[in-house]
């Protein structure tokens, strides 16, 4: 299965068995087959661009793979990776940026792994200057539009890192405002902006066990 978020409102690929057991949405849910031609896509992306989070839409594929690849056709890729930093009091790094609560993330510079370009953007974003990578997280995938109108996939490989550095400095040149230690139970109880697929990757860590965690 993938979950593509456009406009902070998931498009999800499934098996067609997935498409009729998935779980009722609080939003408008619509749900289709996918028949093989990329431009199928076009009319729930636009719908997606138009109305966000308030519409999820479900599409059984009969080789899911084969449908992610073609939907990725129609966009420009650009591959970034992140990271889900946690310090000894279990806190976790956030940083504040262009209205909304994110994680640091970056994408891939020639000749890097994308472990390296995770590691890369955390120290740079926050300031963090000692950083030990635990794990792969999760990958997730949103779209967007540059100011001259191209569609662009954004994919984004997560990875669990840890850190004891106290002092944080916000990468103002990136729009970064603030780089905080947060306690995410809290956080996540609150009212505070934050991107759909972010809020999935921070509740997929409070999902693991507590010995994966710190």
């Amino acid at each position: 299965m993938y979950k593509i978020y456009i406009n902070n409102a998931p498009l999800i690929l499934t098996t067609r068995e997935g498409m009729q057991d998935y779980p009722p949405s609080k939003y408008r849910q619509i749900k289709a087959n996918y028949l093989g031609k990329s431009k199928f896509f076009f009319n729930y992306i636009d719908l997606l661009e138009k109305t966000g989070p308030d519409c999820e839409v479900v599409i059984g594929c009969r080789d899911v793979v084969e449908a992610f690849r073609d939907f990725s056709s129609l966009y420009t890729i650009m591959e970034a990776g992140g990271g889900l930093v946690v310090n000894p009091e279990a806190e976790v790094l956030l940083i504040f940026r262009r209205g909304f609560w994110d994680l640091p993330k970056g994408k891939m510079d020639p000749g890097e792994n994308i472990l390296q370009t995770a590691a890369r953007e955390v120290k740079e974003e926050t300031g963090i200057l000692h950083l030990q990578t635990d794990r792969h997280l999760c990958t997730t995938y949103h779209t967007y539009r540059t100011g001259k109108g191209k569609r662009v996939l954004k994919i984004c490989t997560w990875f669990l890192m840890f850190s004891q550095d106290k002092d944080l400095f916000a990468q103002k040149e990136e729009d970064i405002e603030e780089a905080s230690w947060i306690n995410l139970t809290t956080f996540l109880d609150s009212e505070n902006r934050i991107f759909n697929n972010i809020k999935e990757v921070l509740q997929l860590y409070l999902e693991l066990p507590a010995n994966h965690q710190t």
